[in-house]
């Protein structure tokens, strides 16, 4: 029975469990998504989502919190340069599970976790305002050739 028991412990010990899924987070921290077993991101996203919430606040606290369960300080600094400002206005929720299927040797459940605001395919709202910007340069330049097809007519009616 599995009385009490908060978190899936993976089949793993302490000590293996806490460095498999600093890995992960640091993986997925440098590549924004990784795939894995349904059960491995489950227990990743239950880890890395406090971490990202502490590093919204940039302060030496907070970083050395987030150190002490990353390892690593080139994940530390990324996550804080890059990915705390992108998710500073969202109240939770970073990361996306995405299952994929069954794995072909064992059939394990495979999933893709993803940092949400680093995918371009669900985040379009920010793809439209770039296109907007470049759709304003575009009609300056139409308005451009537009004054000069005028200036063509009038030279013409002059001729005529």
């Amino acid at each position: 029975m599995r009385h009490r028991k908060k978190f899936n412990h993976l089949g793993r010990t302490s000590s293996h469990r806490k460095a498999m899924l600093s890995n992960m987070a640091c993986s997925l921290i440098e590549h924004k998504r990784i795939n894995t077993t349904l059960a491995k991101a489950k227990a990743l996203r239950v880890f890395i989502e406090p971490l990202i919430t502490k590093s919204k606040l940039d302060t030496t606290h907070n970083r050395r919190l987030v150190f002490s369960k990353l390892k690593d300080k080139y994940m530390v600094a990324e996550l804080f340069r890059e990915v705390a400002p992108k998710v500073g206005d969202r109240p939770g929720g970073y990361t996306r599970v995405i299952k994929l299927g069954n794995r072909l040797g064992d059939a394990a459940e495979m999933a893709m976790i993803e940092l949400v605001d680093f995918n371009d395919v669900y985040t379009p709202g920010k793809k439209q305002a770039k296109k907007k910007s470049t759709r304003r340069a575009g009609k300056k330049v139409k308005t451009e050739d537009q004054v000069d097809t005028s200036n063509d007519t009038e030279v013409k009616s002059d001729e005529a």
